[in-house]
């Protein structure tokens, strides 16, 4: 066994993300076989709670087709909400039953990117999956797709299982699917090969990645795999992905799979959400001197440094800050609503604050609401 795989194996606290096209039928029920096989192998490797798991579940809205007579997935969002609603309770019921068989309590956990990247609901979010596995429970989350608007969605469970594994401070992502790895081309065509390892960008910059599943249940393909893996390995969080199949070997550390190595260190917890999971409201457009305070200075975003604003937003929305060139330079949670920006543009909060008010003494976004978006 490789250090790297070596290291897979020791993971303490561990988010195990599992696609629709594995939990379900060709007629989009729940495949409860295939549900009890995925169980069988996460309290296996939770031992007696010598690991903490988290599992990341599609599956709700699959699982909601049948009993409402749709035949395929829903492209409106109204219909996907409502089969959410059926499905995720079928879901949440299939898999406490099938835990029970090993004594473990199973706690769902509904999220939406606006309970991510808000910071009193980004700390509930962590308090209470904390408290879950300090209790010994196993969460199981999923988006919230019955409240989720077109705004305030994550779009795939990939990505959102990357943020989990960040959030909850996890050692360690597995991806599960209908695919054994990440291959150099269509893995149904001969001649391709599997990518054992991922060290960096480099490594996979000459593969063409595809973007449907095999099932057509869900809304992940590849393309949402591999970029889930570069978010969770940019934030310092190892990410083997394979198929549901060889769940087992990857989490004992086997060689099975794609491993993406560790890229980067932790960030600021908040920031990483408001990264990749915030849609921006709208923007502001900042002269030269404001683009260099924030990304070379670090600094909040003053009213003096903002040349324009676009969209519509309200105070606590997040916004992309975008230099006169129109280039996103970052993206922050705007303190003020868009209506009264143009009244300050170009002001000092001094002058702001002796016309209007001292509430007018602020920034417009605040450093620690703000992060650096890198090429």
């Amino acid at each position: 066994m490789t250090v790297a795989r070596q290291q897979v194996a020791q993971a303490r606290r561990i988010v195990v993300k599992i696609g629709s096209s594995s939990l379900t039928t060709a007629s989009g029920g729940l495949d409860a076989d295939r549900v009890d096989a995925l169980v069988d192998v996460l309290a296996k490797a939770r031992g007696g709670g010598e690991k903490d798991i988290v599992l990341v579940s599609s599956g709700a809205i699959a699982a909601g087709l049948a009993p409402l007579g749709l035949r395929r997935r829903p492209k409106d969002l109204a219909r996907q909400q409502a089969a959410a609603s059926v499905g995720q309770g079928l879901l949440v019921a299939r898999y406490t039953a099938s835990f029970a068989r090993y004594g473990v309590r199973v706690g769902q956990v509904l999220l939406t990117t606006d309970d991510t990247s808000r910071r009193a609901h980004y700390r509930n979010a962590y308090r209470t999956l904390d408290q879950l596995l300090a209790m010994g429970a196993l969460p199981v989350v999923n988006e919230n797709d019955t409240v989720a608007t077109d705004e305030i969605r994550f779009g795939d469970n990939d990505r959102l299982a990357a943020l989990v594994a960040h959030l909850v401070r996890a050692d360690l992502l597995i991806l599960l699917s209908d695919v054994d790895g990440l291959y150099d081309g269509d893995p149904a065509k001969p001649g391709t090969t599997r990518i054992d390892e991922v060290r960096g960008p480099d490594d996979i910059a000459h593969v063409q990645i595809g973007s449907a599943g095999k099932a057509g249940v869900g809304t992940g393909g590849m393309v949402t795999k591999v970029e889930a893996a570069r978010i969770a390995a940019a934030a310092g969080i190892p990410v083997v992905l394979t198929s549901a199949s060889r769940a087992a070997d990857a989490l004992a550390g086997r060689a099975t799979g794609t491993h993406f190595h560790r890229t980067g260190r932790r960030s600021a917890d908040r920031l990483l959400w408001l990264a990749h999971a915030s849609t921006p409201q709208g923007a502001l457009i900042l002269d030269d001197g404001a683009v260099r305070a924030i990304v070379d200075g670090h600094k909040s975003l003053l009213p003096a440094g903002i040349a324009a604003v676009e969209g519509e937003f309200a105070a606590g929305d997040p916004v992309e800050l975008r230099d006169l060139k129109g280039r996103a330079v970052a993206r922050g949670l705007v303190t003020f609503d868009a209506k009264e920006i143009p009244q300050l543009l170009g002001r000092s909060t001094h002058d702001l604050a002796r016309e209007l008010g001292p509430g007018y003494e602020r920034e417009v976004v605040h450093r620690d609401d703000l992060v650096v978006l890198h090429p």
